[in-house]
C-alpha cells in the first residue's frame, strides 16, 4: 500500500510543479500608467490628491519622478509627495520627504514651503484648545515634537523672512514657546505636589531662562516663591516675589495658589 501511495504522490507533485512553472511565465500585471506622459501622471496625481486618495497620489508622484527625473514636474512631485504624506497624517514620512527636498534643492524657489511643512508636521495642535479643555497633564507629553517644530519654523523665518509662510510660522512659534514653557511649569508643579521643592525650583528657572517672554512664566515665578517659602529660604523667596509682583502685580496666583480648576470630565 505504501508503494502504491508513493507512486500516486509523485505524478501529483510533478503536476503541481509544472503548474507553478507555467504561472511564472505569465506576463506581469500591466501598469496602466506605463504609456502616460509626465503631464498625464502629474494631472492624475493632483486629481487623486483632490479626491483624498493620498496613497494613489503618492504612487503617481513617485512614478513621475522615477520616469522623468529631469523633467519640469520632477521637483514639484517631490514636494507634492511631502504634502500628501502630511494630509495622510504621517509626520515621519512628511519630515523625511521635506528633508530630502531641502537637501536636493536648497535653492529651489519653493524650499521655504518645505521648511514650513516640516514645522507643520510636528506641530501638535491638541496641546492647545483640546488639551486645555480636557486638562491633560503636560508632564505626560513628550515635548520633542514641539521643539523640532519650533526649530523648523525658526530656520524658515530666519532664512526667508519675506516668505508668505513667515507670518503663520511666527505665530506658531509664539504658541510653541508658551507650550514648551508650560511643559516645564507643569513638571515643576508635579514636583511641588511631591514636595520635591528644589527640583520644582530648577524646572521653574528653566522655563524663565529658556522662554523669558512666555506667559507661563507667571506661574513659574509663583512656584519659586512657594518652594522657597516651604524650604524656609526667606531671602530667595522675597527676591522671587519682588520680581513676580513687579511683572504680574495682579496675578491670580496670589488668590488661588497652584490649585487648578477641575477637569471637565470630573464635573459629573
Amino acid at each position: 500500500m505504501r508503494s502504491l501511495a508513493r507512486r500516486s504522490f509523485f505524478p501529483l507533485l510533478l503536476l503541481v510543479s509544472v503548474f507553478l512553472g507555467a504561472c511564472s511565465l505569465l506576463p506581469e500585471q500591466i501598469d496602466e500608467t506605463g504609456s502616460w506622459s509626465a503631464n498625464k501622471l502629474y494631472s492624475e496625481a493632483k486629481q487623486a490628491m483632490s479626491d483624498g486618495a493620498y496613497d494613489k497620489a503618492i504612487k503617481y508622484f513617485e512614478k513621475l519622478e522615477a520616469r522623468f527625473p529631469y523633467g519640469r514636474y520632477a521637483q514639484q512631485a517631490q514636494l507634492e509627495v511631502a504634502y500628501a504624506y502630511f494630509r495622510q497624517g504621517e509626520p515621519a514620512s512628511t519630515i523625511s520627504a521635506c528633508d530630502r527636498f531641502i537637501r536636493l534643492h536648497p535653492n529651489h524657489p519653493n524650499v521655504d514651503y518645505a521648511y514650513y511643512l516640516k514645522g507643520l508636521a510636528n506641530f501638535n495642535e491638541d496641546i492647545g484648545m483640546l488639551g486645555y479643555v480636557s486638562m491633560q497633564d503636560l508632564t505626560e507629553r513628550d515635548p520633542k515634537a514641539a521643539k523640532e517644530s519650533f526649530d523648523a519654523f525658526k530656520v524658515m523665518v530666519a532664512k526667508y523672512p519675506e516668505s508668505r509662510y513667515t507670518p503663520d510660522a511666527t505665530a506658531r512659534m509664539k504658541y510653541l514657546v508658551n507650550a514648551l514653557a508650560s511643559h516645564e511649569v507643569h513638571v515643576a508643579r508635579y514636583y511641588m505636589k511631591r514636595e520635591a521643592y528644589l527640583a520644582a525650583i530648577n524646572r521653574a528657572q528653566t522655563a524663565i531662562k529658556t522662554y523669558p517672554d512666555a506667559p507661563a512664566n507667571e506661574e513659574a515665578l509663583f512656584v519659586m516663591v512657594k518652594a522657597y517659602d516651604l524650604m524656609g529660604m526667606n531671602d530667595l523667596r522675597d527676591d522671587a516675589e519682588r520680581v513676580m509682583r513687579k511683572n504680574f502685580p495682579k496675578s491670580e496666583y496670589y488668590v488661588r495658589g497652584l490649585n487648578r480648576p477641575e477637569p471637565w470630565w470630573k464635573l459629573w
